[in-house]
């Protein structure tokens, strides 16, 4: 007897091929294709008539591992399909870390969870990391990257030089452990202290360690807006000169005046390709970012980490530096401020210790209370200690629809949700359903066919996630009935956090997990672990 059948449902298998009629069994975590009108016995019946079944999407760019086990962070995954996360992004991961510098680990990455393990000074390695993760239970399965500022922070804290030998083989000993572990591959997020200090030659040294066991390596590049093609540029070079496989995190053009120079970029992508190496991009489908407050000012001001900057803006003298040079253009840093045309296009999305500025830009709250928009920037990254996030808009149409549209970007969240209680991006909610109908629905860019593949099975081969991502026998039953008529995303940047509509059950690894727009309280997910 089957654990479970799915009758009478059109299946998007996520190849990219035709949809096609066909009944569905469950058995053993396992998917078992059967001929229609051919209904064995199974303890659950899922009657799909006039529905479709997708497999489970796969989250290319995520920062899941942080809040890892907690329900609020299941429930933004699920409730849009996602069935499987690939975490550790952006160059932060919870593990390896260096007891010494715990705290100042948790301090770059505070803008991803309110707490963190409370044994996180114990994860020294991947593996005992795992250990702590089999304690928990999760719907979702979860792929694991391993940070490049985690791991610059465990062999030099925030140390704005080269590394010495001794520290560069650290590092690489703790990556190389940690992908003997089962690691995925490793992440940068060159916009973030410290990872911001590492220079090409360091990432180079590292990523050949990845490519020896078979890894990838994705990249929040140094630079999104004025200097993003130099970015892409540096990025590819990483790739040839290490050999590894490379996807670009979030590929976008930031400001006005970069907008459009999505061809130029693609262009290059397309060439290295062609030249034999493995670039691929991920991309969330909407025109705002996401990150930290403290990504306005000078990565050099961050030396003594995020609670070191906000006592230098106590400074008048430092303080007037600091905003000279956040409004000079010439800057030569990624510039999140004037990428967003000022501070009526920068909103707050979560301040802790100074609430009443949520939900607003900068400019609205400045013209409300009367000050410079300019210190109020400051006030907020004083009251929180510099840990404080906003929304970015920064991004046009154009290059978003440009891109998703090149045959190797694939989907991802980016979604960040400290705790229940946050006022995230839409996107940690949405995303996966918002592609589906601005790109296919609305503007007809993709078909459907096209846009399943790009979330599921394109998605598995490039982050190299195996038997998911295709609706197929004898791989993982992670599979969506959907709706597709009903199919959207409700989250939007006033109601960060309503729910999809139009997914009508989430299966996981053979279980059902999200049925009526609620989990289920099944949590069959697993480490998607590469050994």
């Amino acid at each position: 007897m089957y654990d479970i059948l799915i009758k009478n449902g059109t299946i998007v298998d996520g190849s990219g091929g035709k949809s096609y009629k066909s009944n569905i069994a469950c058995s053993k975590e396992k998917i078992t294709i059967l001929e229609c009108g051919t209904e064995p016995e199974a303890r659950e019946v899922i009657d799909a008539t006039g529905k479709m079944i997708f497999p489970g999407f796969i989250d290319a760019h995520t920062h899941g591992d942080v809040p890892l086990g907690q329900e609020f962070a299941s429930l933004a995954k699920i409730s849009q399909g996602i069935t499987t996360q690939v975490a550790g992004m952006c160059g932060m991961s919870v593990a390896p870390v260096n007891p010494k510098y715990v705290s100042m680990l948790q301090d770059s990455m505070g803008m991803l969870a309110e707490k963190f393990p409370p044994n996180m000074h114990d994860f020294t390695t991947f593996e005992k990391y795992l250990k702590y993760v089999d304690t928990l239970s999760t719907p979702e399965n979860t792929k694991f990257l391993i940070g490049h500022l985690t791991l610059r922070v465990a062999a030099m804290g925030y140390e704005n030089r080269e590394p010495t030998k001794a520290e560069l083989d650290n590092m690489k000993s703790m990556l190389e452990e940690a992908l003997q572990a089962g690691a995925g591959g490793l992440s940068s997020g060159l916009v973030y202290v410290p990872s911001a200090y590492g220079k090409e030659p360091e990432l180079t040294e590292l990523c050949k360690v990845v490519e020896k066991y078979g890894g990838i390596y994705t990249t929040h590049m140094r630079n999104e807006a004025n200097d993003c093609i130099k970015s892409v540029g540096e990025s590819i070079n990483t790739a040839r000169n290490s050999g590894v496989n490379l996807i670009i995190s979030h590929h976008k053009h930031a400001g006005k005046q970069n907008w459009g120079n999505s061809k130029i970029t693609l262009k290059m992508i397309e060439d290295a390709n062609n030249e034999g190496l493995s670039v691929n991009l991920d991309q969330y489908p909407y025109r705002a970012s996401m990150t930290q407050l403290s990504v306005c000012a000078p990565p050099k001001y961050y030396t003594k980490g995020l609670e070191g900057m906000a006592e230098y803006l106590k400074d008048p003298a430092v303080r007037a530096q600091i905003k000279e040079e956040m409004n000079d253009p010439t800057t030569d840093y990624d510039n999140y401020y004037l990428n967003s045309g000022g501070w009526s296009g920068v909103l707050i999305a979560k301040s802790v210790n100074m609430p009443d500025v949520e939900g607003m830009t900068i400019q609205e709250y400045a013209e409300k209370k009367g000050m410079d928009p300019f210190d109020i920037f400051c006030e907020v990254m004083i009251a929180n200690r510099g840990v404080a996030t906003a929304i970015y808009f920064e991004m046009c149409d154009e290059d978003i629809f440009n891109i998703i549209k090149y045959k190797r970007t694939v989907v991802g969240t980016d979604g960040i949700l400290r705790a229940a209680s946050d006022k995230p991006h839409p996107r940690a909610f949405g995303t996966f359903p918002h592609a589906i109908r601005v790109f296919v629905k609305e503007q007809h860019i993709l078909t459907l066919e096209e846009m399943i593949h790009k979330m599921t099975g394109l998605t598995a081969e490039v982050t190299k996630v195996p038997y998911r991502g295709l609706i197929k026998d004898g791989y993982y039953a992670d599979l969506l009935v959907v709706d597709y008529e009903k199919l959207t995303d409700k989250a939007d940047y006033v109601n960060p956090k309503e729910l999809c509509e139009g997914i009508d059950y989430v299966i996981v690894n053979g279980a059902i997990t999200y049925n009526d727009k609620k989990l289920s309280g099944q949590k069959p997910g697993h480490p998607v672990l590469m050994k």
